[in-house]
């Protein structure tokens, strides 16, 4: 049922935990699983993700799409993050049962929050990034039609 990178993912997460003073935080969720996961951002005066951490309370799929979108976010500039939608996510994790496609919505989600969160402390406008959701419930239903 799931990838060996997702089992990995989820019994040896990357990057979970807090930043103290994080440049950006976002918190998303989905009122129909209950999932909810947080992402903070360090960002330094580059725009570079220096460091990237995630809390997440759901599905061990959750889990490992919040490592995944950590380990592909870190270490890349502010719009290339930006760049990281939830099909690379579940292409980075070999993949997710279609019942857990929403599970990479959250982190693509999550990463966005924590961008608009960092872009509105610093009164800056990252190009293409739009309001994110706080519940992907609606997008979900769009996405899983699609996989």
């Amino acid at each position: 049922m799931y990838s060996e990178k997702v089992m990995d993912h989820f019994n040896n997460p990357r990057n979970m935990g807090e930043i103290g003073h994080a440049s950006g935080v976002g918190t998303v969720g989905n009122a129909k699983c209950g999932d909810i996961m947080r992402m903070y951002l360090d960002i330094d005066e580059n725009g570079i993700i220096q460091d990237v951490k995630f809390k997440t309370f759901g599905c061990g799929a959750a889990v490992a799409t919040s490592s995944m979108a950590t380990e592909l976010v870190k270490g890349k500039t502010v719009q290339e993050a930006l760049q990281v939608t939830n099909k690379a996510v579940m292409e980075a994790l070999d993949g997710l049962p279609p019942v857990k496609v929403h599970c990479s919505l959250l982190a693509e989600e999550a990463i966005h929050a924590a961008l608009w969160d960092y872009a509105e402390k610093n009164n800056i406008v990252i190009e293409g990034l739009k309001k994110p959701v706080s519940d992907i419930a609606e997008k979900e239903e769009d996405v899983s039609e699609t996989y």
